[in-house]
């Protein structure tokens, strides 16, 4: 068997063994259309004050810049659908956000996968990258051959729904690439456009970011949320859900089999009033390695006041 071949064999081998349920793989290269599409985006200021995404734009676009002699571009995906759900009465908390920080799992298995391949291969130089570095994750998932971008901005498939994460290996040899995804099955539906509490999802398939309630509640530091969306948060705390609760793909979402991501039990279990009874240092000592830590004890305390019309 030629090297790519074999190679290539062994990179989604080990992934499987991680626990990604979708490996695929892209030639490195400038992704110039989407640098356009990006830019446009960035100009009509739908970022808000997520500064840090006008930060390193050659770097988004080009993987060479990220990794020196790189020639392919691995895509993984890791299932974070729960087999529980929060009570309909409790303040609403995105589902990536039930278990332990992702960052800190998915980085450590990029490490172990870049790792194996090394002790099996040989040297390679590669980074991986989950959420957190200037890639653009779901283009490069849509050259693997991973799925589409729906409505919604979400990476889609046709297999698990939108329920996962994407985290990004590049490396410096040469891999079998995958067909591309190129087909768009969303068609004529419209439910996330059309169940967007703050009308954030554009019938053009762009998403204004700075009106998501994600935005307001995770990525925006201000002491205060705007009044104007007011009434307009349906309970959401912590991220929000919507546009991929009503989209029918993910009627094919199953329970994760990774242990970090079971959920924390006061975030399926604390009420409203424990929430607000919640002292920042068990706070702190509940939620060590959650992703609500990112949002500190005050933003929650901000984004519970706010559903509370305080």
């Amino acid at each position: 068997m030629p090297q790519p071949e074999f190679h290539t064999k062994l990179v989604k081998q080990f992934a499987a063994e991680l626990g990604f349920f979708y490996c695929g793989i892209a030639t490195a290269r400038q992704l110039d259309e989407d640098a356009r599409r990006l830019e446009n985006w960035l100009q009509k200021g739908m970022h808000g004050q997520m500064q840090y995404m006008e930060n390193h734009f050659d770097l988004r676009i080009d993987p060479c810049k990220l990794v020196p002699g790189a020639k392919s571009v691995i895509t993984l995906l890791k299932n974070y659908f729960p087999a529980k759900q929060q009570e309909n009465d409790t303040p609403r908390i995105s589902k990536y956000a039930y278990g332990n920080d992702y960052h800190d799992v998915i980085r450590a298995q990029l490490k172990t996968l870049l790792q194996q391949l090394s002790e099996n291969i040989g040297e390679i130089h590669g980074r991986g990258f989950v959420d957190s570095a200037p890639v653009l994750e779901r283009s490069w998932a849509t050259h693997s051959g991973a799925g589409w971008i729906g409505k919604n901005g979400n990476l889609i498939t046709k297999e698990q729904g939108s329920f996962f994460f994407i985290a990004t290996l590049i490396v410096d040899i040469p891999l079998i690439p995958d067909p591309p995804f190129t087909k768009d099955y969303c068609g004529t539906c419209t439910r996330c456009i059309d169940a967007c509490p703050t009308d954030a999802i554009l019938p053009d398939k762009t998403i204004n970011g700075s009106q998501c309630i994600s935005y307001f509640t995770i990525e925006l530091k201000e002491a205060l949320i705007p009044d104007a969306m007011k009434g307009r948060f349906e309970n959401w705390m912590f991220g929000c859900d919507t546009c991929q609760d009503v989209c029918p793909w993910n009627r094919f979402s199953r329970p994760h089999q990774e242990p970090a991501f079971e959920p924390i039990p006061a975030i399926l279990n604390l009420s409203t009033a424990e929430w607000e009874d919640l002292s920042e240092l068990q706070f702190r000592e509940i939620f060590r390695n959650s992703p609500l830590k990112r949002s500190k004890y005050q933003g929650i305390r901000r984004n519970l006041q706010f559903l509370q019309g305080s």
